[in-house]
């Protein structure tokens, strides 16, 4: 459906420390796998209720990245994004997970119980590889429940990072959100390791690593919203026209470190070219027309833009490399992957030393 999945290390970690526990309890290897799985599949199916929802609001994805306590989207346009900040959206999306591991934990359990009345539902300890049916049950309600902490990044976390944001303008959650949220992540690894449960004190761990890979994405997001396009555009660059010949092509190339050429009529863009797409066009059909090889999949930004939306609209787009920045009709500026580091990078350093001579 265009949605990447990517499933985070900390889900290998989880094999490792699920076969241990099995072990530990005398079970075999296959039992801790198998209970793994079922901690997989509950993420799964709280996922999978999610993504229904995001599509039900017309939210477009990019990637969704698993963890073991759950996922976290990556919206593939600007206006997704912004939807996704709606309080009703916020709301619902943080309620569908929830709803969907508790409903499965009451389905099981109704089957499970009514198949057979002498089923051990209640027995301790509720997850077990040494029980696996009860764990499936068990494993359901308490990622469900889970989430219904105040626990960045947990969905009750985020609604409540969000209600503070929307209220004080801060793209930052509060150091008293951010600080309660580890003291629970801290308080769970403490409170596993007394238990001597190691699946509680992981749940901790993946609490605490999860706010910090989810922190980097909003520090990296609001850095990048802070730069205009025109601060990091190169206004250097070499244009073709769609009647130039390859080799007309390969001599720009030749004088030039760009990668990718915008293909203009007149003042107006019709196309982009590639470097390599030229060369490979030379060796294996010979000279031709610029015309013939250009991609017409491209967008044109404007000064004012942001380089976070641009950044999106990269992403999104498989394979664009370029955005041409365009004032009316006229390109004045082109953005691209290739020397977009390097930009930030040098935009950063003069930032720096224009703040080290205003407090002079």
């Amino acid at each position: 459906m265009g949605v990447e999945f990517r499933i985070h290390t900390l889900f290998v970690i989880l094999i490792a420390i699920c076969m241990l526990y099995s072990q530990s309890l005398g079970g075999s290897i296959a039992a801790g796998l198998a209970l793994w799985l079922l901690i997989f599949v509950a993420v799964a199916v709280r996922e999978s209720v999610r993504l229904l929802v995001a599509a039900w609001f017309g939210l477009r994805l990019r990637a969704v990245l698993l963890l073991p306590i759950g996922g976290m989207f990556a919206f593939a346009n600007p206006e997704s994004q912004e939807l996704a900040n709606t309080a009703e959206t916020q709301y619902i999306l943080a309620l569908a997970g929830p709803v969907a591991n508790l409903a499965t934990a009451l389905m099981l359990a109704a089957t499970l119980t009514g198949a057979s009345a002498a089923f051990p539902l209640l027995a301790l300890p509720y997850v077990t590889p040494m029980a696996l049916l009860r764990s499936a049950v068990w494993i359901q309600a308490f990622l469900g429940v889970l989430h219904l902490l105040p626990a960045y990044p947990l969905d009750a976390g985020r609604l409540l990072r969000a209600s503070y944001t929307q209220s004080s303008g801060q793209a930052a959650p509060s150091r008293a959100i951010h600080l309660l949220g580890q003291a629970i992540a801290v308080g769970t690894i403490v409170v596993g390791f007394y238990l001597h449960d190691p699946l509680l004190s992981s749940v901790g761990f993946f609490i605490f690593i999860g706010a910090q890979i989810e922190d980097q994405g909003v520090l990296f997001q609001s850095v990048v919203d802070a730069v205009r396009m025109e601060e990091v555009m190169l206004t250097d660059f070499a244009m073709l026209s769609p009647s130039d010949t390859l080799l007309d092509a390969l001599r720009h190339c030749i004088h030039t470190l760009q990668e990718d050429f915008p293909v203009v009529r007149g003042s107006q863009l019709v196309g982009i070219v590639n470097r390599q797409r030229i060369l490979e066009s030379l060796r294996m059909d010979g000279n031709g027309y610029v015309q013939g090889i250009m991609t017409r999949n491209f967008q044109v930004a404007r000064p004012e833009d942001t380089l976070g939306a641009i950044i999106r609209r990269i992403t999104a787009g498989r394979g664009l490399t370029l955005i041409p920045v365009a004032q009316g009709e006229r390109i004045i500026g082109v953005v691209s992957v290739q020397n977009l580091m390097s930009s930030m990078s040098l935009l950063n350093e003069q930032r720096r030393l224009e703040r080290m001579d205003a407090e002079r």
